[in-house]
């Protein structure tokens, strides 16, 4: 059952690659507000991410986060090259140099982390600390943004925060669909009402950090931060196994050389901009700092 979950979590890595890609062309030549839900292209990204999204929770239900996290990461080598192309270009040699080094270097990271069949289970108080955890972050990386005129700053900052409330849903999504255990019930519970919530505060994130223009360090970030905390979150908060003994460190070390070598090559990169905008009346912006929702949540 844990390979079928695998595979379907690389389906739906496909698919929200592939809608990050066509939103985030979107976002860059219609900027982040709310006239993004008019734009079609926008939309129809929006439907492939949700269905590959949508994948990744079902996968969830098969197998543990340690398991299914890292397979998202691989499709950052396609999802980069893929927006470079609906900018009308051609993928420079360090966006795909730098993808597959972030790439290779997680799924190095990933891979160390021994899997574990225990059922998942999560107490209202600790889950409550882990939103308060999260709020936290994405909160101090919307009041960084405001400190920061760099494009990549910005964007590294944003993707930081949205990578962060990701992992919740991914989390909490991973204690619904796994401790159902056939009982239905179960999901009339504030952990099931609790995902949506996050997700829509980590789409309004994800946006704000593509329209900055550098979709390959954003893109990445987020790759990087949401396998990462939804990890920890597995071993605190669930008990999943975290990988242990020296033949683990050297191998670790290596991957995470290489994976900041990816996010540097990556964040040197030009952004792609948006040609002039004519005249006309001003965006609604879209709603920030959206942190506050995830820790009502």
């Amino acid at each position: 059952m844990m390979w079928l979950g695998v595979l379907i979590a690389l389906l739906g890595a496909f698919g929200y690659a592939g809608g990050a890609a066509l939103q985030q062309y979107e976002a860059v030549h219609g900027g982040a507000t709310l006239k993004l839900i008019r734009r079609p292209r926008w939309l129809i990204g929006g439907v492939i991410g949700f269905a590959g999204a949508s994948l990744h929770a079902v996968a969830l239900s098969f197998a543990p986060l340690v398991l299914i996290q890292p397979v998202s990461v691989t499709t950052l080598v396609f999802a980069v090259p893929l927006a470079a192309v609906l900018h009308g270009r051609r993928p420079r040699r360090a966006e795909v140099l730098g993808s597959i080094a972030v790439s290779a270097g997680l799924l190095g990271l990933m891979l160390l982390i021994p899997p574990t069949a225990k059922p998942p289970e999560l107490s209202t108080p600790a889950a409550l600390a882990f939103l308060g955890v999260v709020a936290g972050v994405a909160l101090a990386c919307e009041i960084a943004t405001r400190r920061f005129r760099g494009g990549v700053s910005r964007a590294l900052l944003l993707s930081i925060g949205a990578g962060a409330v990701t992992a919740s849903v991914s989390t909490f999504v991973r204690v619904v669909g796994g401790g159902l255990g056939g009982d239905w019930s179960r999901l009339v519970h504030w952990f099931t009402l609790a995902i949506p919530v996050l997700l829509v505060c980590a789409v309004v994130l994800l946006q704000r950090s593509y329209a900055v223009g550098h979709f390959g360090i954003a893109y990445a970030t987020v790759q990087v931060v949401d396998p990462v905390t939804s990890v920890l979150a597995g071993a605190v908060l669930l008990g999943e196994p975290l990988p242990s003994g020296a033949g683990a460190v050297l191998p670790a070390l290596l991957s995470a050389a290489v994976l900041i070598a990816g996010t540097v090559t990556l964040g040197r990169l030009a952004p792609d901009t948006a040609a002039a905008a004519p005249a006309g009346p001003p965006d609604v912006p879209l709603p920030a700092p959206v942190s506050s929702r995830a820790g009502a949540s």
